[in-house]
């Protein structure tokens, strides 16, 4: 099926799964950043995007930095980054697990620091 896309790794389960996917079949018109990690601190540094970012958190909690704002999400809430707003975010201390959505069929970056 050409809408179907496997993991890269080729697991057939839903754990520690991270990657990267632009240009989704189907004219989705999105891209897709999957997040997972049990480490502590990490993420990437102060940065914006043209378009909306959504963070829908299924596991563990990140600090965000949204803008001059600092915000906890935690797992079962979604956080959305308005267009051209900066930001990053900092893993808590049970891990994270996030899909990120980027209303942008591909990854458009501009790195702040």
């Amino acid at each position: 099926m050409e809408t179907l896309i496997e993991r890269a790794d080729g697991r057939d389960d839903g754990e520690d799964w991270t990657e990267n996917y632009e240009q989704l079949p189907g004219g989705a018109g999105i891209s897709i950043i999957l997040e997972s990690t049990t480490r502590e601190g990490v993420g990437p540094r102060l940065h914006r995007h043209p378009y909306a970012e959504t963070f829908i958190i299924r596991r563990g909690s990140a600090t965000f930095t949204v803008g001059t704002e600092e915000v906890v999400g935690h797992a079962g809430q979604v956080l959305v980054v308005p267009a051209a707003t900066p930001h990053r975010f900092r893993t808590g201390p049970d891990g994270y697990e996030a899909v990120h959505i980027h209303a942008n069929d591909r990854f458009v970056t501009e790195w702040l620091e």
